[in-house]
């Protein structure tokens, strides 16, 4: 029976592909009345049965467009629209003919259009409105449990890689809005993981900006976009929301939930979650995504990540994490926006790591291994006000205070042995250490915006304040052996009582004068820049009578003070207009940065005499370019010359002795850093062939880097201090092309193709002897997405990455090392509320040395039934089907190269549960919600 039930599906499919034809539509735009062409109008076939899309295509910028593929159809319709025209349809018929040249198809003005809405009984796939790119949800098909994340890949154009980040034609998407303002404040994942696509109206692209830029009139940042989803007024209010719980083997467990109440300006949502599977919770039991962090086999596989300044399962190893937050957004009549939100999270982890470190030194070279342990406990909260008010048209006004509290412990043990080249023991160590921390965070931005005329011009007043302070209580316990012709035992028991205080205050004034209205300003701005820190660590050794931690150990101890103070005018010009955006400015920054260490014995007399003061004073400056040659292509570059002062650790000459075989010391004397920025980038995206093609390349040059000196003895004892080098640079560069092959009504194929190179030549010191190294890394890379559509989906990739690194000196070799990544992913969507997932990956890491695994296949595989209408989805997945996930990498740098393995999660078995609730209707009332019909 089954066999039977095979081939008539085979025999179905072949029919279906064996009955499709070649087809070819051309034609020309123009508008009626000017006879002239019209460039990025919307043209779509779709059928006459129930207008389902085809394909589609957009006008060039000769109002020219071709529609081809694959078609089983006799017939279908041409359906045109543009912004501002009446729209234009026409009945294909392909019985006759097969290519069909409409010629030129002239346009007529749509009087009784209003801005920028098109009257249309439906709307386009896509229309491009001035610099706006928008698409309509309903004209793309995805699965029915989909996300806006899922919706988002069925773009054209667009990427969604596996940790969420979207690029739409080449440029990455920095922000998600829902109907304008933010969804979970500037978190643009929980957004595209549980907003479902039936909730969808539009999807708009446009630049980033802030608030106060868009009321300002300014242009954004083009080459960073933000999505605007529309949720139309007919479903905007009500409750949404999705909960899920899992359970699996080896006591592994998940669960999370989101509930969200809209009525029309007003939103509340709130989520909550935990797991320790090492994944952000917020998946819902959606199949692939359901394995969150912990699905990739990344080399350096971690469970604890952050989003947008949010702390997910922190820690690394196994992650056991929990998460609750709470987002609000309200409008108070037409002039006041409010926003906030919390968010609390939480998690315990654990890792072991080992590690192999072969040190390169000038006159030797050392191997040292290591093990250790670490356990830790964190718990965050965080909290942020949005306070926004046009007092007029012309004035707007922005309060933005933000708030977080943390609280932490870790406790680690460990070992490590030194050894030379003729394998003689130099030095070991062992220790234990637990640290207690608590951190406080206090920030506040305000921002007033004053329009002027009508032609651009504004003033805008911005003042930042941030009051951080982190104290901490360390406790260490270590024994270090150092062997050699002077051998000596270093045995420390000791308390540090730290105290960390860093406030600072900005502020800046801008001026926006028009020259040329709306397009050409001259642009001027004086920033003030005030910060203030304090370290202090206080190191108490274990009096073995008292049994306690009484001393003092003073060589150890610090209490300093330091002051950094800027004033930085700066003077520009920019001109913007369709095609061009332009800018150049210069600005000179003068510095004052002083320190001194307060710390005294208990007769009252300072220990240490370190009190200095630095001035730098120093130009920057900048210019960008971006010309849009056409709605497909588009150029941008940049340059920027900056100025650093070294950070005030490197400069204070106190002498750290914490870590008895690697001491650390500052130098007064350093000069400033300048480095010099250069970028180019290039987007094309074809509408008509569906062809994306972008590259880019940047480099920095830097003079007076700050790098360190560092003197090693025999026994690889290290003492370090800092010093400037010049010649240090690294560029990279990177070429993608993608392309959507339509096969015929129902098959698609996307290749995308890439290849990243980067080199990087540092500059450093061992034992007096300057040495450079340069690190060349290439990687292309092969990924294609073969789907039939309602049947299955098959997506190969594969990359290689080579590095290679040299030296200028003959006492260092140079090494290469390359490492193979495959992947497959398959999903077959057949019967339709059934969904088989399989995520196979393979890394291979040839150059690995002996003990450490050097290879490993990591499958994932899932089972996923939908029911109760789509509202409920059952899950069965497997993670790590082989049982062969592992933690092995490989680093290099100039001075060592290592291997080290540490705690990954391992295989288990899993059966989720998820449901999701929608009772969103028209303004004013709300639907019934039918849990279980």
């Amino acid at each position: 029976m089954i066999n039977r039930y095979l081939l008539c599906l085979v025999l179905g499919l072949f029919f279906i592909s064996a009955f499709s034809q070649d087809f070819k539509i051309t034609g020309s735009l123009i508008d009626n009345e000017q006879q002239t062409p019209i460039e990025a109008a919307t043209v779509v076939l779709e059928t006459l049965k129930d207008s389902t899309m085809i394909t589609y295509t957009i006008s060039d910028r000769n109002g020219n467009f071709e529609l081809s593929g694959k078609n089983s159809l006799a017939k279908a319709n041409l359906f045109v629209t543009f912004v501002g025209y009446q729209s234009f349809e026409k009945e294909i018929d392909f019985t006759q003919n097969s290519t069909i040249d409409l010629g030129s198809i002239p346009l007529e003005f749509q009087v009784e259009s209003l801005g920028d809405v098109v009257v249309k009984g439906r709307a386009a796939p896509v229309v491009i409105k001035k610099d706006t790119l928008e698409f309509n949800a309903a004209s793309f098909k995805t699965n029915p449990d989909a996300t806006l994340e899922d919706l988002l890949k069925e773009l054209p154009g667009a990427e969604v890689d596996a940790d969420g980040k979207i690029r739409i034609n080449g440029k990455p998407v920095s922000n998600i809005l829902v109907n304008g303002k933010p969804f979970f404040s500037d978190d643009p994942t929980i957004a595209t993981r549980n907003l479902t696509k039936e909730l969808i109206n539009k999807i708009q692209v446009v630049d980033t900006k802030t608030e106060s830029q868009e009321f300002a009139g300014e242009e954004g940042d083009s080459e960073n976009k933000t999505i605007n989803i529309t949720i139309d007024e007919d479903k905007n209010k009500g409750l949404f929301g999705r909960v899920a719980a899992g359970g699996g083997t080896d006591d592994r467990f998940e669960y999370a939930g989101i509930g969200n109440y809209f009525d029309n300006d007003l939103r509340i949502s709130v989520l909550g979650s935990g797991n320790n599977i090492n994944s952000p919770g917020f998946s819902f039991g959606e199949i692939q995504k359901m394995f969150g962090n912990a699905n990739s086999i990344s080399i350096s596989s971690n469970g604890g990540f952050n989003i947008s300044g949010r702390s997910f399962g922190m820690g690394s190893g196994i992650v056991n994490s929990r998460n609750a937050g709470m987002n609000f957004a309200n409008d108070f009549g037409e002039k006041i926006e409010t926003s906030a939100d919390y968010f609390y999270s939480g998690s315990n982890s654990f890792e072991e790591t080992q590690r192999n470190r072969e040190n390169i030194l000038p006159q030797n070279r050392f191997t040292s291994v290591s093990t250790s342990r670490t356990d830790s406990n964190v718990d965050d909260h965080s909290a942020n006000l949005r306070f926004q008010a046009k007092i007029d048209s012309t004035l707007m006004i922005e309060v933005l205070p933000r708030f977080s509290y943390s609280e932490g412990q870790n406790t680690g043990s460990g070992n490590s042995e030194v050894t030379n080249v003729d394998g003689s023991l130099v030095n070991e160590s062992d220790y234990e250490n637990s640290n207690f921390r608590t951190t406080r965070n206090f920030g506040n931005r305000l921002t007033a915006t004053k329009r002027y005329g009508d032609k651009g011009g504004f003033i805008r007043i911005n003042g930042n304040l941030q009051l951080d302070n982190t104290q901490s209580d360390d406790f260490t316990n270590s024994q270090t052996n150092v062997y050699g012709d002077n051998p000596s035992q270093i045995l420390r028991n000791q308390f540090t009582d730290g105290d960390n205080v860093n406030n600072g205050i900005t502020t800046n004034v801008n001026w926006r004068i028009p020259i040329i209205a709306k397009k050409l300003f001259v642009e001027t701005e004086y920033e003030y820049n005030s910060q203030n820190r304090t370290n202090t660590q206080l190191v108490y050794g274990f009096d073995n009578v008292s049994q306690s931690f009484d001393d003092i150990i003073l060589p150890q101890s610090t209490d300093f003070e330091s002051r950094n103070r800027t004033h930085k005018p700066q003077l520009g010009i920019t001109y913007n207009d369709k095609k061009i955006r332009a800018g150049i400015s210069a600005a000179y920054v003068a510095r004052k940065l002083t320190g001194e260490d307060l710390l005294t014995d208990n007769t009252g007399n300072r220990v240490r005499d370190i009190d200095f003061e630095n001035k730098f004073n120093a130009l920057e400056a900048s210019a960008r370019l971006n010309y849009n040659f056409s709605q497909k292509f588009s150029l941008w570059s940049s340059y920027r010359l900056n100025n650093n002062a070294p950070d005030v650790r490197q400069l204070s000459p106190y002498l750290d002795v914490s870590d008895p075989i690697n001491t650390l010391q500052g130098n007064p004397n350093l000069n400033p850093t300048n480095s010099h920025s250069f970028n180019l980038g290039l987007n094309n995206y074809d509408w008509e062939s569906r062809t994306g093609f972008y590259a880019y390349i940047g480099a920095n040059f830097t003079n007076d880097q700050v790098v360190n000196l560092t003197r090693v003895d025999d026994n690889f004892v290290r003492e370090t201090t800092f010093t400037n080098v010049d010649g240090v640079y690294n560029a990279n560069a990177s070429v993608s092309y993608n392309k959507d092959i339509k096969l015929d009504s129902l098959r698609t194929l996307k290749i995308e193709t890439g290849l990243y190179g980067s080199t990087n030549r540092f500059v450093n010191f061992f034992n007096e002897d300057q040495y450079a190294s340069l690190t060349k890394r290439v990687e292309p890379r092969l990924g294609l997405r073969f789907t039939w559509n309602k049947w299955f989906e098959l997506r190969p990739e594969y990359s290689i990455e080579f590095n290679n690194t040299s030296f200028n000196r003959d006492f260092f070799d140079g090494r290469e090392f390359t490492q193979h990544s495959a992947r497959l992913r398959t999903t077959t969507f057949f019967p339709e509320w059934l969904t088989w997932e399989n995520d196979i990956r393979y890394i291979y890491n040839p150059n690995v040395g002996s003990g450490f695994q050097k290879d490993a296949v990591f499958w994932n595989s899932s089972l996923a039934y939908s029911f109760l209408q789509n509202k409920a989805l059952a899950t069965f997945k497997v993670y790590d089907l082989l049982n062969q996930n592992t933690n092995s990498r490989r680093n290099a740098t100039q001075s060592y190269v290592e291997d080290v393995q540490s705690t990954v999660l391992q295989q288990y078995f899993m059966l989720s549960f998820s449901y999701k609730f929608n009772t969103l209707g028209k303004k004013g009332e709300v639907r019934e919600n039918n849990w279980f019909d």
